[in-house]
Order: structure tokens, then sequence, then C-alpha cells
């Protein structure tokens, strides 16, 4: 069973440098949910560069209001790539599928997100993400025993207001650590 201390929902996972695998080197991950059953996050650096907002609601047949702002789609992980997933602010709550995740943060997953984004009226500060990553019963658990991770408290600013190329740094930062001194082996004590 879990402690308090242990459940990782609501908090930032830190890819370490020599993550070995690729699609999750230099990630920076938001917790959403952690149980005895696995957990569910979504990458907050790295953005679909072949789709675009306006795309997306295209393809869904969405009007977007001029002058509604613009949002950029994540690679939110290698699971069910073509579903998404809006992670945003508490000042926004979806008739259905919010999940409140702590007081600062909510995720979406539901089309109503992003037709209140696409008419000007969704959440203030939100990411959108295909796909999630993913893990089972006490998976991540040992990817963090093993020095895949590093985990900590999330901000707003780094989740919403950083640039993409600077989230993992802006990450360490919240720790304290300056990424270059970071070691690529684990250490058991």
């Amino acid at each position: 069973m879990k402690t308090a201390d242990s459940n990782l929902a609501g908090k930032l996972l830190i890819a370490m440098p020599d993550m070995s695998d690729p699609r999750f080197a230099n990630t920076v991950i938001y917790m959403c949910s952690h149980s005895d059953e696995g957990g569910m996050g979504l990458i907050i650096n790295k953005p679909q560069p072949k789709v675009s907002f306006a795309q997306l609601l295209e393809q869904l047949d969405i009007p977007k209001v001029q002058g509604a702002r613009d949002a950029q789609v994540h690679f939110g992980g290698p699971v069910e790539r073509q579903r998404g997933f809006v992670l945003h602010g508490n000042d926004y709550k979806a008739a259905t599928g919010t999940l409140e995740v702590d007081d600062t943060f909510r995720m979406t997953a539901t089309l109503e997100v992003l037709e209140d984004i696409a008419k000007g009226e969704g959440p203030s500060v939100s990411m959108l993400a295909l796909g999630y990553s993913g893990w089972g019963p006490g998976q991540l658990e040992y990817e963090i025993g093993q020095n895949g991770w590093l985990t900590c408290q999330p901000s707003e600013k780094v989740v919403f207001g950083t640039d993409n190329n600077d989230k993992w740094t802006a990450a360490l930062g919240l720790m304290g650590i300056d990424p270059l001194l970071l070691s690529a082996t684990a250490g058991h004590a």
C-alpha cells in the first residue's frame, strides 16, 4: 500500500541524463495519477512538430473564434497517442472528464475543454498532449530506484510558462540542482 509520501500524483518526474529510453530522454513529466495500480502522466516539454492546434480543431470539426488563444500540442507519451489530454490550472472544470489532481492542476480529457479553448472560454493556462506516459504496478517505483527519475513539486511557471527547451533545466532548478553536476551513475549506500 502506498503511503502519502510515495504518491507521485501532482509531482514532476525529471529524466536522469542517462535515460535509456529515447522517448523519455531529457523529459519532464507531470504525474496526473499514481496508485497501487500504476501511474499516468503527461510529458510537458516535447512539442508535436507535425500537429498544430488549428489542424487538430479542424480534424475534430471544432470552430475557433477569432482572437481565441492557441495551444501548443505536445507528445504526452507513447500510450494512446491519438487520444488528447489537456493539463490546465484550477480555474476550469468541464461538466465531465476533469481530474482534480491537486489544488493547482487539473487534467481534462474530453472534447468540451477543446471547444471551450477554441471559444476563448477555457482555462487561463493549459497545455494539450496527445498520448500519455503510463506505468504498471511497481514499474515507476522500480525505475526511480534504478536512478531513472528524480521527483519534485511542480510550479505553474515551469509547467506553463517556460519554453519547452528550458523545462528540463528549470525543473531541476526547482530542486536546486545544476544539470552539469548530475552523475549518470546511481549510487547506493
